[in-house]
């Protein structure tokens, strides 16, 4: 099964899995997503209905704004209610996998559930992603910095056996100049302001 099929099952899965849940509930479902050793995009699951209803943010006091002073429809005023709620961190967490990076989280971990294992190894696989998208030559010191990796052999060996052997990328390690030359990486999920640009570059 190529990794496309794969990640279209996964998301078909929990997708449905996050219908079917309501409430607090909803935060084993974010947890077992950003954990899976195979899932790589997460906007359908975030984009789920439960997951932005006002019943999972039930300790919520704060108003919706009006929808004419929204720019981004009626995802941003629902997640506008979660902020400051107990339910808003595990949110948060499922909007920084389909975004964020691992300096993100480290960013605003005090702010946000402590990630697992297994969450923290995927947002550092997402993380590679993300810089792959914008350069083709990623320096080892760009890469030990933004992974909190301290040494080559490390990083080497987390280049190899997490991001090539999952089939997220493809590339070649340069150990005499130092980087990472990449040749294929899997797309990430579309920020709403990179969506906006992709529909005007088409319909020019």
């Amino acid at each position: 099964m190529d990794i496309e099929q794969k990640q279209a099952e996964l998301i078909e899965y929990y997708v449905k899995k996050a219908e079917s849940h309501k409430g607090s509930s909803l935060s084993s479902v974010i947890l077992e997503a950003t954990s899976h050793p195979s899932l790589f995009a997460f906007s359908e699951i975030l984009a789920v209905p439960n997951m932005l209803e006002s019943k999972w943010v039930a300790r919520s006091t704060k108003k919706l704004p009006d929808p004419k002073l929204v720019q981004n429809g009626v995802e941003h005023q629902v997640q506008s209610s979660l902020q400051g709620t107990e339910s808003s961190a595990y949110l948060d967490v499922l909007r920084l996998f389909a975004h964020g990076t691992w300096s993100d989280y480290k960013s605003n971990a005090g702010c946000l559930p402590q990630l697992v294992p297994d969450q923290a190894l995927k947002l550092k696989q997402l993380t590679v992603l993300t810089l792959a998208e914008n350069n083709k030559v990623l320096p080892y010191d760009q890469l030990m910095h933004e992974l909190d990796v301290t040494n080559v052999r490390e990083l080497e060996d987390f280049l190899i056996n997490e991001c090539m052997y999952a089939g997220i990328v493809r590339g070649k390690l340069d150990q005499l100049r130092r980087c990472f030359e990449v040749q294929f990486a899997a797309g990430r999920d579309l920020r709403p302001e990179q969506l906006g640009t992709m529909i005007q570059t088409l319909t020019n």
